[in-house]
């Protein structure tokens, strides 16, 4: 009777079945990696700007304070974007003719406002406050990033719900005073003494961070 197996049957079979069996597991561990990379959550991404602001001259070389423009951080959710108006103080006087500061001046000329690309974009169902994480002394930086460095104002941290709950959970080392705030400059590596004393000080109740409705409302 002629052999309908080859020597190599066992072999091939052995194979298939482990393709079958880790496929689906490689398949999973790919998507799970993806989430996870620049690619899905923006990170290091530098969006078009109707002129392209340099945080890095204005924050790191000449040492406008953030709220110089983000006018509302401190008071409201939304920290604010600079009006034409706010533009234009220092620019009705320096550069006045420059062509890359031509959408401001059209701006102004035709009373309509500028219209800032968001960099750092939260899902709807996120709710997120400006005003009482800088409150509870969490500065700028800690979100966004060395912005003094940045020619371009790019999503600097992936902005994922690991990673706020990271900071939730243990909130200590990420803070700062008040003075240091809007300090791009300061990283916050605060030892576990100096940690707890500042969540004391600001009054934060660690306990609860992590509930639900904190963030989803």
């Amino acid at each position: 009777m002629p052999q309908l197996l080859g020597p190599f049957a066992n072999t091939f079979s052995r194979v298939v079945l482990g393709a079958i069996i880790a496929g689906p597991l490689i398949i999973v561990a790919a998507l799970v990696g993806f989430q996870w990379s620049p690619a899905a959550t923006g990170q290091g991404d530098a969006l078009e700007q109707p002129i392209p602001f340099s945080h890095k001259h204005h924050v790191g070389e000449m040492g406008l304070d953030c709220r110089y423009c983000h006018a509302t951080v401190e008071t409201t959710a939304f920290a604010g974007m600079p009006s034409t108006h706010v533009c234009m103080t220092c620019h009705s006087q320096l550069f006045t003719d420059v062509p890359m500061l031509a959408p401001v001046r059209a701006s102004l000329a035709q009373d309509k406002p500028l219209v800032w690309n968001r960099v750092n974009v939260l899902p709807d169902y996120v709710y997120f406050d400006h005003s009482i994480h800088i409150a509870k002394g969490v500065g700028c930086a800690e979100c966004h990033g060395p912005v003094h460095d940045m020619p371009l104002m790019r999503q600097a941290e992936p902005l994922s719900m690991g990673w706020c709950l990271s900071c939730h959970r243990d909130p200590g080392p990420h803070l700062r005073a008040q003075a240091a705030i809007t300090d791009t400059t300061f990283v916050a590596h605060n030892a576990p003494t100096k940690a707890r004393a500042l969540v004391r000080a600001y009054h934060i109740d660690s306990a609860h961070l992590t509930d639900c409705s904190v963030c989803h409302r």
